[in-house]
């Protein structure tokens, strides 16, 4: 058994919420291939961005609600998969959580954001763009801002800012989404997305990308895997059996489209309310109207009975794409000691990702369940699974 690393000496006590995530967070650097004096500057910088309720009691609720996680804890991590190499961690962090109200916490998630601009060098001149579009006086919506960090060997991360499009209400969402595309120099970006039910969200890449993106997710409720096929509006790919057969694998459906599990619709009375899958479409290229990424995120949690089957599933993706699935294995034990069977949400999304020019990405979404474990379920009730 690899031995754990040391606590840096600031993180919080264990039984506080910055204290959970960072040791959380220790280990999965570990998983993810980082050196000692890495880990320990994003377990920091984790606490930091965390700010006040960092050192908040665990046998206290959580701060404010989250839309990030199905309990509430303002912090998620994923592993992105590629061929010959380790994968990728990233943290995702609400830095307003706890602030009162939500355009408090838009406000402290901008000030987040700009502080670690100063500090490891890079511009939030996009983000400043927009700001009037996504952080309005009195906003709507489930979130303000969310901070994602890609960690990197050096201790500086890559940084990414998911921003809502409903803040000025859901009516004006793909109003916003639009003018937040032209102001960024893709004017004819917002054409070339697909049909869906809404925007989910706006992200921008900030800082040292080799080609910026700025990123339109969208929901797709009730969605087959024919037209989980079709989404992808990039020129060149990905193919739609390709996508098709992700899409079949995570939701655990066989080629007629079946659910093996809670995603069954037998019966007489409605079939079970699921998050919705969604897509994203990333622009790189302002000449051009065609975008240069898709991802396709199948929210897993709501299509299994417990982590055990949503862990055979992203297994069985890692190995059809010829990716090593070690180290999921371990990024589970380095979060949970409890057994995959006792509860489902630990793994919340499954994702296959193309970007023009690089091989297929297949990314796991990680819940820190700080302060619940969602119990394992039977076929689902629509009250039990209904989409935020």
């Amino acid at each position: 058994m690899t031995a754990r690393p040391l606590d840096p000496p600031d993180v919080p006590g264990a039984d506080t919420l910055g204290g959970l995530t960072a040791r959380q967070l220790l280990r999965l650097c570990e998983v993810a291939g980082l050196d000692t004096a890495d880990r320990e500057v994003y377990a920091r910088t984790l606490t930091e961005m965390l700010g006040p309720v960092a050192g908040r009691p665990l046998d206290l609720p959580p701060a404010t609600p989250t839309f990030l996680s199905d309990d509430h804890t303002p912090v998620e991590y994923s592993l992105a998969f590629v061929p010959d190499a380790a994968p990728t961690l990233r943290v995702l962090v609400e830095p307003g959580s706890g602030a009162g109200g939500l355009a408090q916490n838009g406000r402290t998630g901008l000030r987040v954001v700009r502080d670690a601009a100063r500090r490891w060098g890079f511009t939030t001149d996009p983000l400043d763009e927009l700001e009037d579009l996504f952080f309005p006086p009195s906003p709507e919506g489930p979130l303000a801002l969310w901070c994602a960090l890609e960690l990197q060997p050096g201790g500086v991360p890559k940084v990414k800012v998911y921003l809502n499009p409903a803040a000025s209400g859901q009516a004006r969402a793909a109003e916003t989404v639009a003018e937040a595309l032209r102001r960024l120099g893709h004017r004819r970006a917002f054409a070339a997305l697909p049909p869906s039910d809404r925007h989910l969200f706006f992200a921008l890449d900030l800082g040292d990308w080799d080609e910026p993106r700025a990123k339109v997710y969208l929901a797709h409720q009730d969605l087959t895997a024919a037209e989980a096929g079709a989404l992808s509006r990039t020129e060149g790919g990905p193919p739609s059996a390709l996508t098709e057969t992700f899409f079949r694998i995570a939701a655990g459906q066989d080629a007629d489209g079946d659910a093996a599990g809670p995603g069954s619709t037998e019966g007489d009375g409605p079939g079970p309310v699921r998050r919705p899958v969604q897509s994203c479409h990333a622009f790189t290229d302002t000449a051009s109207s065609r975008p240069s990424g898709f991802t396709l995120y199948v929210p897993v949690r709501d299509y299994a009975r417990h982590d055990g089957e949503a862990l055979a599933r992203a297994t069985a993706l890692l190995d059809h794409h010829g990716l090593d699935s070690t180290a999921l294995a371990r990024a589970v034990t380095a979060v949970t000691s409890r057994r995959p069977e006792d509860g489902v949400g630990l793994v919340a999304y499954l994702a296959l990702a193309h970007q023009q020019g690089r091989p297929p990405r297949v990314t796991a979404y990680i819940s820190s369940e700080a302060y619940e474990v969602r119990p394992p379920v039977g076929p689902l009730s629509a009250e039990a699974a209904i989409a935020p």
